[in-house]
């Protein structure tokens, strides 16, 4: 399976930086924002193939917050895929993930499924709503996930919820929150700024 992206190509030896829309969005949402946070980075983003109404996203859901399990699985594994085709071209030193809504969730199944491939995952009102398997190869990652406290898509306990399922695979989880909802607040923006500072 291949999808369409976008690519910036960055310096010799310098890290790969992985974008992934929300539900609509295109490979450009934070294909640029990237490119900001990290000058000289490789920035790759693909955008989804699937199509909901006509709305671009990563993998199948029969309603809002409920999944089509066995789709998550095969887009998940072809998106573990595409990120390990694209290391191998630019051999990175490191690996950066950034996902907004849906573009969260596909990242946090490749990090619950293949946990090695990405090094700081940033998952932007992600929403996991079942029970995923232990992942100890989860540990040492480092994960920033932020979210709005009256999110009416994304429910604040099934968020700590995630947060708590990471922190007990021994990942490094720093968790923000916003009194806002699904939309992406100014102090997101910053906290994403100082996770990769630090």
């Amino acid at each position: 399976m291949t999808y369409h992206a976008k690519r910036t190509k960055g310096a010799a030896g310098a890290k790969l930086f992985l974008t992934f829309h929300g539900t609509g969005g295109t490979e450009d949402q934070f294909h640029g924002f990237a490119e900001q946070l990290i000058p000289g980075a490789h920035v790759t983003s693909p955008r989804g193939d699937v199509s909901e109404h006509g709305a671009a996203r990563y993998f199948r859901r029969t309603a809002e917050g409920v999944y089509d399990m066995d789709d998550l699985a095969l887009r998940s594994r072809a998106m573990a895929d595409f990120i390990t085709a694209e290391q191998q071209a630019v051999k990175p030193p490191r690996t950066i993930g950034l996902g907004y809504s849906n573009g969260a969730n596909i990242l946090a199944a490749v990090a619950m499924r293949d946990a090695v491939l990405v090094d700081d995952l940033i998952l932007m009102h992600p929403l996991i709503p079942f029970t995923p398997a232990p992942q100890p190869r989860l540990r040492g990652r480092r994960v920033l996930i932020t979210a709005g406290e009256n999110d009416p898509i994304c429910p604040s306990d099934l968020t700590q919820a995630l947060a708590s399922y990471l922190t007990a695979q021994g990942a490094d989880v720093q968790l923000h929150w916003h009194p806002g909802g699904h939309g992406i607040a100014q102090s997101e923006v910053t906290a994403v700024q100082n996770f990769l500072t630090a």
